[in-house]
């Protein structure tokens, strides 16, 4: 008859021990936080002034004050590592991952702002109804492959044109290049414009080396790539330092360019496609 192992209760204290030493030697410090508290859309700032150590991000401040002061604040979080995208907010003004932003980075002789992202409807707290992201994502043409290259049914392809799309497959869908583009945070563009994340989203369609699909019409008329300006600013504040602008929506305008603008551009476009097909 198997027996569970025996605790090692030494270990665990020498653990516990070791634990409390580095708390004890980190370096504490009172914060002051500035969150925002309300529902659809009203509400207001409510100043928190929360001890903090050495090493918090600005989700650590969030959850001990919502532990200690504030047991009814809504806040969207997961993973805590940067990678599934829920904890976006605006931090002193800008779109930034809660869990990524560390508070040592922040200037300490002001408040830390805390805030809902502003392109999308407010829920309640730090919490917003990013849902428009969702229904937006299935009016884009899927993926068509073209007609396998050899009769056990697979493909050729240049490496160069595979590495040219992996770039966009990095993104987390955090909507925080959708949250900081003034098409949609000012403009409230959001029936006209796909925003900087799906145009992501297609050029890693359009730029796939097997695929066939024609989402250029869309991206002129219904996805709106004429609104975008190319400040960049999608680019700066994307955490998985996509390059946005320069890799994926101005060659997607180019795209537009040569075929509603540029008569050879078109005819070239239609002989490669039969080439292709």
């Amino acid at each position: 008859m198997a027996t569970a192992p025996a605790t090692d209760v030494k270990g665990q204290d020498a653990y516990t021990a070791a634990q409390a030493q580095q708390d004890a030697a980190a370096h504490h410090a009172t914060r002051s936080f500035k969150i925002w508290r309300g529902e659809a859309g009203k509400g207001e700032f409510v100043e928190y002034k929360q001890d903090v150590v050495e090493g918090m991000v600005v989700l650590d401040a969030v959850h001990e004050i919502q532990a200690t002061q504030a047991n009814d604040l809504a806040v969207r979080w997961n993973c805590k590592a940067g990678k599934c995208g829920s904890c976006s907010a605006e931090i002193n003004g800008m779109p930034k991952l809660m869990c990524m932003t560390r508070l040592s980075d922040l200037d300490a002789s002001k408040p830390v702002t805390i805030e809902p992202m502003r392109a999308f409807p407010h829920v309640r707290d730090l919490v917003t109804d990013v849902s428009w992201n969702f229904r937006v994502k299935k009016q884009i043409k899927q993926f068509k492959p073209r007609k396998p290259d050899f009769p056990d049914g697979t493909w050729k392809m240049d490496q160069v044109d595979v590495d040219r799309v992996q770039e966009f497959r990095k993104c987390i869908e955090c909507f925080l290049c959708q949250d900081v583009c003034h098409v949609l945070r000012d403009h409230q563009k959001h029936e006209e414009f796909i925003g900087p994340r799906f145009l992501v989203y297609a050029a890693a369609l359009e730029m796939h080396p097997l695929d066939t699909e024609d989402r250029v019409p869309e991206l002129r008329q219904a996805h709106g790539i004429g609104y975008c300006n190319i400040t960049k600013c999608c680019t700066k504040v994307c955490p998985e330092h996509i390059t946005i602008t320069d890799n994926a929506i101005i060659p997607l305008k180019e795209r537009v360019v040569d075929e509603f603008f540029d008569p050879l551009g078109k005819l070239v476009k239609i002989f490669s496609r039969r080439k292709r097909d």
